[in-house]
């Protein structure tokens, strides 16, 4: 079982840009942040610091487009500042609700798969796009407060609810602006 622990915030914006970010402290591929970007057209970009990062990334999940680029991060106590080349990515959040125990496989592909379809619209447990199982085990639960993107100098203009799909893989983001700290356990073969 691969097993990634982190934080993955996302938010759509008056563009049509739908940005998510993976911020993984502890990986098998060690620490890295990689971007997954939905533009108005459809295209699916993913921008990643490594070639082995984006091969694996780009295994499990769908891209038309695959940018290996550095990223740098800043990350304060509520906040995330993120900049890769041309792109420039903020997402602030306030109040967080923590879930302060492990559950099992089953419950995250049962109980909590219902909840957060019901609640927010995601997925926390299906197939990744070769043929592996995944299970998201949330751990906290935040609601960005602000969010600001910008690429080439052009804003992504205001944040907003995600009302179209990304299609990155099985789930969906959350169908509002949010950063949730998650282990994302995936099968090995």
């Amino acid at each position: 079982m691969d097993k990634f622990e982190g934080r993955i915030s996302s938010s759509s914006f008056s563009s049509g840009d739908r940005i998510v970010v993976g911020d993984w402290i502890s990986s098998p591929l060690g620490s890295f942040i990689n971007i997954m970007w939905a533009r108005p057209d459809g295209k699916r970009i993913l921008i990643s610091p490594s070639k082995n990062c984006a091969d694996y990334v780009s295994t499990i999940y769908s891209f038309e487009e695959v940018i290996i680029l550095p990223i740098d991060i800043n990350r304060k106590d509520k906040k995330i500042e993120i900049n890769a080349l041309d792109l420039s990515i903020i997402f602030e959040w306030g109040i967080s609700a923590h879930i302060p125990f492990k559950r099992p496989k089953w419950f995250i592909s049962t109980i909590e798969y219902l909840v957060g379809n019901i609640i927010f619209g995601t997925k926390t447990h299906g197939k990744t796009k070769d043929g592996r199982k995944e299970w998201y085990m949330i751990r906290e639960i935040s609601m960005i407060s602000k969010a600001y993107g910008r690429f080439k100098g052009e804003s992504f203009g205001r944040m907003e609810n995600n009302t179209e799909a990304s299609r990155f893989g099985f789930s969906e983001p959350p169908k509002r602006p949010m950063s949730v700290l998650v282990n994302s356990l995936i099968d090995k073969n």
